[in-house]
């Protein structure tokens, strides 16, 4: 739906010549005109009215000096530095444009009727005038000649299957007619056709085609060659086809005309030859004829060259230039330049620009060149409120389509309402003033400004056949001539309609170089539109924007400088654009599309370079946009990469704008969207959520951007429009939970106006039905930046319990009974669903059924009930409330066989009322209820209810519903300590059976819990005999002496066994020696002092310096070997790094940070471990540290292995400084003093080693890679690895952190120096 918009023509008329021109070439290096005429050929550059170089034809002998002679090609050739011609006489010539000589390459006796150069400048093809091809090389050697007209079809003959015969076959609508038919004879080509073949190339150079007179006919047939000189196809015989031939660039459709008896087409043909396509010229048939066709250089636009076959009254003819676009299968003429009947001003060359798609050069027979360059915009509607019908008018001929997208979405070339005008529109304008963006004015080619507004007359809303009017046509209201395009065409352009009867557009100034604004008013009590002011500007304006909101006008020129227009004022002028800091702003390059926005309270312009770049001012946004729109405060882009952006401006700065769209979003990021290949925006409903796109194929798809959506939508909640947002939410599948999320007090506060605005009992209850505890504006919808947090109200309640509790008690305040399905649904939606009470309300309702009108019954209301919960849940939870109406109730909506379910009710009905309960709690498995109500029912019950505690392990509730002195309450404590020693824990059982009475069995589960103390009270509580007593000790002794509890084992020996010698040997093999010490003393024992204690001592002395000296070994290797491993991981990390950049996936292996950190490949290997529990997994974690030389996490083991040293290390201070003191008194001094040394020694060494094993850089591992090692690849690497990095697992941080050291514990004895 865009239009061809006229960004700058180039008017220069400077060159002069003798005759006119003939051909004319575009330098796609320089941009200059190679232009031959009758006598010479000229190079000249229209930017500066020079003449480059020139050369005589005449002077050579290639032309006539009397001006017959005639040009038939010109060609630049880049790489030869040369344009080459070729004259009618035969003549092909060679042009050098640095030293202006002229060589003839070759020449034709025949004379030549055309050339045509390859889009390579490989191949050039010549036809000469005996009607033969000749094909040659760029060094003009001859590779082949061959006749124009050839009997043969060519290699791409069709086949013919036979199967019947041309009058058996179905001819469709035609009817059998149509077997029967003749042949038509092809008729010969027109009068005025020139009958000089026509040569075209297909862009890839690999096939041409020629449209040349067929002697047998006389009428145009066209025939396509390969590269290699070929023939490929012939055309079918086509009546009234003329002389214009162009092939798309593209390579898919070959364009000429025809001259049907009733119409004048453009019709398309395919490399084989077969038509496929047309569109009619908006002429009738013998009023114009085509003087040629020419493609745009990327296919998208087709120039038809056209002249009136009558002259006038003064025998001139009028030449127009017609620009076709190509959308959804339809043609459209976008623009149609008017060169009137002077001939001097009609056009004698045309071409487009080879480098620029849409620049288009023209030379007319007085010598002018213009060039004008062209863009695409689409023509919206530029309003801001809910009044715009956001419009988008496209051009097509003598017609303005427009669609009002606001009432509906009509797909292109259909439209919702037609503007018929007297000529081709080449522009189209909208009004600028708020609240009546709607109206539109339309420039035409023959000079006059159309003025369309609504229709403000009353009118019937419905039409007689009783459809409504959705898009009312706007209507003419006024035509204005303007004077000042009489001169040339399209003299006006980038036509703005700034107020109502003020327009606003740019001539070509004085100098080609400069610009002149102009502001049109109509005269006084006059159709015609009349310069009121005239602003000069320096530079070539191509581009002129207008914002309503602000009233600002930006100019933009064609090297990018930025002007702002003062035009609300007595004298109008131009200054440069500045920003808030008062610097001027300026475009880095031009570009093609502009919009004024506001971003962070700044006024900026916006402009999209046809090379995808978006810039803010002077600042780059980003380079991959497609297209982009600004609707209130939103800035709506789509990219190449097929998303849709949609950015919040007045929460952005421009940097923050710049990067927004250089991230690719993140999870639930609202402002991107995925959409269709190749999408581009055609406009934004303005206050509204929908946005209109156009695919390349030309059909439009409306999205609502989750931007705007989410936008409005919280506009809508802040202002309390409850309906309008619950309806959007619903139609557009948001999560209803916004409604409470997005501000949880308002909606609190304002409970009953969301119930009064909904009105409807089924959105309450699909608002019920889609609560969920989550946080939607947290999760699925974030909250913009800039906006306030809301903060959930604190009470200790859920989300959803709090939402169904307010609104169950804003709907029974308001409609018990109107809303009594909504309440149901408040309390089974709960988190605990409240079945029992919907169920009792609904049993009320049909004992008291209410007399209002339009009340719910009760069956409507179960039946609900029954929807929202299974029907079985439903069943329990009404047998839970022991009702047994209720029951029935349900039981009865169910699909349950009453053969079921009655003699289970009959049975119990006949029960005492708690073990009837009771038996309903066992059934529904509610078995703390169940023993609750089994504990009423008498003594005779007791068993059952003893069996049903150890059933479901009920021991604690059952010992709180019996008193401690019953005999009830003993059997359950045996029972419940019979169960507790069952699952090893022995000492609580014990425990229950002394209290209750049972101090036998409780001394038994004291002892085998090795609680000694429980089991010496109780022992002697029964009491036990001395004997007993002593031997019970002995065995409690040496269970804990297993326990290595040996001053609890000789305590028992010494006291209770009175075994002093048993006592002093268990605390010798424990260690305690100064307990020992003081049992032998006690004891008057010193023999056993000589006889165990001293060779002990020793022994204990040589175990500590035997185990210190292989642990200080074992932490030497490893340490050692881990400075190997380090080393080696960091120089292969590097080597990766410096090999394949910083982007290599396996560079993390190589480091022993990530190592560490993440636990290398091998952490996410085995998936299995994740289900395990977390001791089981520290297990398997702990099983990949393999020591193994050369593992990937031998670097861990190591350190983990360290740790475990230095930890059992230093654990030993306590018992070394006991053994020291020993030693010291029995004199042992050397064994003293060597023990003391080697374990100083040992924790000096592992204290020093800390820092070296447990770096600080690794701790933290934050740190950039730097150093003089580091390259620019490593060194990004790492500060990527820091963003990069995932998660710590808990073991991986044990290994990060050092093992602390007690050195605040003394052990050391001072007198051992």
């Amino acid at each position: 739906m865009r239009n061809l918009k006229l960004l700058k023509s180039l008017r220069s008329s400077e060159l002069h010549g003798p005759g006119s021109p003939q051909c004319f070439s575009v330098r796609a290096d320089t941009g200059s005109l190679l232009v031959a005429s009758h006598y010479s050929i000229t190079e000249y550059d229209p930017r500066t009215g020079q003449v480059v170089s020139e050369a005589s034809l005449t002077a050579e002998g290639f032309l006539p000096e009397d001006g017959s002679g005639k040009v038939v090609g010109l060609q630049d050739l880049a790489e030869l530095e040369s344009a080459c011609l070729a004259t009618a006489g035969g003549d092909v010539v060679l042009f050098n444009l640095n030293t202006c000589q002229l060589e003839c390459v070759g020449s034709v006796d025949s004379g030549l009727t055309s050339m045509s150069w390859s889009p390579d400048e490989e191949l050039v093809i010549l036809t000469t005038g005996q009607e033969t091809i000749i094909m040659m090389t760029k060094e003009f050697e001859p590779i082949t000649e061959i006749g124009i007209h050839q009997d043969d079809f060519g290699e791409g003959k069709f086949i013919t299957v036979g199967w019947g015969k041309k009058e058996t076959q179905f001819h469709g609508s035609e009817g059998k007619q149509a077997a029967q038919r003749k042949i038509q004879e092809v008729q010969p080509a027109a009068a005025w056709d020139d009958r000089r073949p026509r040569v075209t190339w297909r862009g890839d150079g690999q096939l041409f085609a020629v449209s040349a007179i067929c002697l047998q006919t006389g009428a145009r047939k066209v025939r396509v060659w390969n590269r290699e000189g070929v023939l490929q196809a012939t055309s079918e015989p086509i009546n009234g086809l003329e002389q214009a031939l162009c092939w798309k660039p593209s390579g898919s459709l070959i364009a000429s005309t025809q001259r049907h008896p009733n119409k004048h087409s453009v019709v398309f043909m395919e490399k084989n030859g077969l038509l496929h396509g047309d569109f009619t010229l908006p002429f009738s048939k013998d009023q114009a004829k085509v003087n040629d066709l020419l493609w745009n250089s990327d296919s998208t636009v087709l120039a038809v060259w056209l002249e009136d076959m009558t002259a006038g009254e003064d025998k001139q003819v009028n030449t127009y230039i017609q620009l076709w676009v190509v959308g959804n299968y339809h043609w459209y003429l976008k623009q149609s330049l008017d060169f009137g009947r002077d001939s001097q001003k009609a056009p004698v060359c045309v071409c487009w620009d080879p480098e620029h798609p849409l620049r288009l050069h023209v030379v007319t027979r007085s010598w002018t060149s213009i060039t004008y360059d062209w863009g695409w915009t689409t023509e919206r509607s530029p309003g801001l409120d809910a009044t715009d019908n956001a419009n988008v008018a496209v051009i097509d001929g003598d017609k303005i389509l427009v669609t009002s997208f606001r009432q509906c979405v009509v797909p292109p070339p259909m439209c919702s309402f037609e503007l018929q005008l007297t000529s081709p529109v080449n522009q189209v304008t909208f009004l600028c003033q708020p609240q009546r963006t709607n109206q539109l004015a339309a420039l035409t080619s023959d000079g006059q400004i159309s003025v369309y507004g609504q229709d403000l007359g009353e009118q019937a809303d419905k039409t007689a056949n009783g459809f409504r009017t959705v898009s009312r046509p706007l209507v003419l209201q006024k035509t204005f001539r303007v004077m000042v395009l009489q001169e040339e065409a399209l003299a006006l352009r980038q036509l703005l309609w700034l107020e109502d009867e003020l327009f606003l557009g740019v001539r070509s100034g004085v100098l080609p170089t400069s610009s002149t604004l102009l502001m049109l008013r109509p005269a006084d009590a006059d159709d015609t539109l009349t310069v009121r002011s005239e602003i000069e500007v320096e530079g070539v304006v191509i581009n002129m924007v207008h914002c309503s909101q602000t009233g600002t006008v930006a100019l933009q020129l064609e090297d990018g400088q930025i002007k702002k227009l003062l035009w609300d004022c007595s004298e109008p002028s131009v200054e440069d654009w500045r920003d808030s800091s008062g610097c001027s702003v300026n475009f880095p390059v031009p570009c093609v599309q502009t919009a004024l926005c506001t971003i962070s309270g700044e006024e900026y312009l916006l402009g999209l370079t046809d090379r995808s770049h978006l810039y803010a001012g002077d600042t780059e946004l980003a380079s991959n946009i497609s297209s982009f729109a600004v609707c209130n405060d939103f800035l709506i882009i789509s990219t190449h990469s097929h998303t849709c952006r949609c950015l919040q401006l007045s929460t952005l700065s421009a940097k923050g704008l710049q990067a927004a769209l250089a991230s690719d979003g993140v999870q639930n990021d609202e402002t991107l969207r995925r959409v269709e290949r190749g999408s581009r925006i055609v406009t934004v409903v303005p206050q509204d959520t929908r946005v209109i796109l156009q695919m390349p194929r030309g059909n439009l798809e409306t999205v609502h951007h989750r931007a705007l959506v989410l936008a409005q939508l919280r506009k809508w909640l802040d202002s309390l429009k409850f309906r309008d947002a619950f309806e959007c939410m619903k139609k557009l599948r948001i999560n209803l939970n916004l409604i409470y999320d997005h501000n949880p007090k308002a909606f609190l506060e304002n409970m009953e106006t969301f119930i009064t605005q909904l009105d409807s009992i089924n959105h309450i209850n699909l608002f019920l039905t889609e609560l969920k505890e989550e946080d939607t504006t947290s999760t699925m919808y974030p909250r913009p930046e800039s906006s306030p947090v809301q903060t959930h109200p604190v009470s200790g309640k859920k989300k959803v319990d709090i939402v169904c509790d307010a609104l169950r008690t804003a709907m029974e305040s308001m409609g018990p009974n109107k809303f009594f399905l909504s309440i149901l649904t408040a309390h089974v939606k709960k988190t605990v669903p409240e079945l029992e009470i919907a169920l009792q309300k609904v049993h009320e309702l049909r004992v008291n059924p209410p007399e209002a009108p339009g009340a719910v019954r009760a069956e409507e209301a179960l039946k609900y009930l029954l929807f929202l919960v299974n029907v079985n849940d439903l069943y329990e939870h009404s047998l839970g409330t022991y009702d047994f109406d209720l029951v029935l109730m349900v039981a009865e909506k169910s699909q349950k066989d009453p053969k079921e379910y009655l003699p289970f009710l009959n049975m119990l009905k006949s029960l005492e009322p708690n073990y009837q309960r009771y038996t309903i709690d066992k059934h529904l498995k509610r078995y703390r209820k169940a023993l609750h109500h089994l504990s009423k029912c008498g003594e005779e019950h007791f068993p059952e209810a003893l069996q049903l505690v150890k059933e479901q392990k009920l021991y604690s509730e059952a010992l709180r519903l019996y008193t401690a002195d019953s005999p009830h309450y003993k059997a359950l404590s045996c029972a419940y300590a019979q169960h507790l020693v069952e699952q090893q824990q022995a000492e609580p059982a014990g425990l229950l059976l002394w209290r209750c009475g049972e101090p036998v069995r409780a001394l038994q589960a004291f002892a085998s819990s090795s609680s000694w103390r429980n089991a010496i009270c109780v022992a002697q509580q029964i009491p036990l005999p001395p004997d007993q007593l002593a031997l019970l000790a002995r065995d409690l002794a040496e269970k804990l002496t297993e326990q290595r509890r040996y001053s609890e084992a000789a305590l028992l020996l010494d006291q209770y066994a009175k075994d002093c010698e048993e006592a002093i040997l268990a605390l010798i093999n424990g260690s305690v020696w100064e307990e020992a010490l003081r049992l032998i003393y006690m004891h008057n024992r010193q023999d056993i002092t000589e006889t165990n204690l001293k060779p002990a001592l020793l022994e204990a002395v040589s175990t500590q310096t035997a185990f210190l000296e292989a642990q200080v070994a074992t932490f030497t290797r490893h340490r050692t070997r881990l400075a190997v491993v380090r080393e080696q991981k960091e120089k292969a990390r590097l080597d990766m790094l410096d090999e394949d950049g910083p982007d290599c996936p396996d560079a993390e292996l190589y480091s022993e940070a990530s190592s560490v950190m993440t636990g290398s490949k091998y952490s996410q290997s085995n998936s299995r471990i994740s289900s395990r529990s977390s001791k089981n997994r520290r297990k398997a974690e702990r099983k990949k540290l393999s020591l193994k030389e050369g593992s990937p996490m031998e670097d861990r083991a190591l350190m983990y292995a360290l740790g475990e040293i230095i930890t059992t290390v230093d654990k030993m201070r306590e018992e070394v400084h006991n053994l020291l003191k020993a030693l010291v008194l029995f004199q042992f001094d050397k064994h003293a003093e060597k023990l003391q040394l080697s374990y100083e020694e040992a924790l000096h060494m592992m204290e020093a080693a800390v820092p070296e094993v447990w770096s600080e850089g690794l701790q933290n591992n934050q740190a950039p890679l730097t150093g003089p090692n580091a390259t620019a690849n490593s060194i990004m690497a790492s500060f990527q690895q820091q963003q990069q990095r995932p998660a710590v697992s808990q073991q991986a941080a044990e290994v990060l952190a050092p093992p602390k050291m007690r050195n605040g514990v003394k052990w050391k004895l001072s007198i051992l120096t």
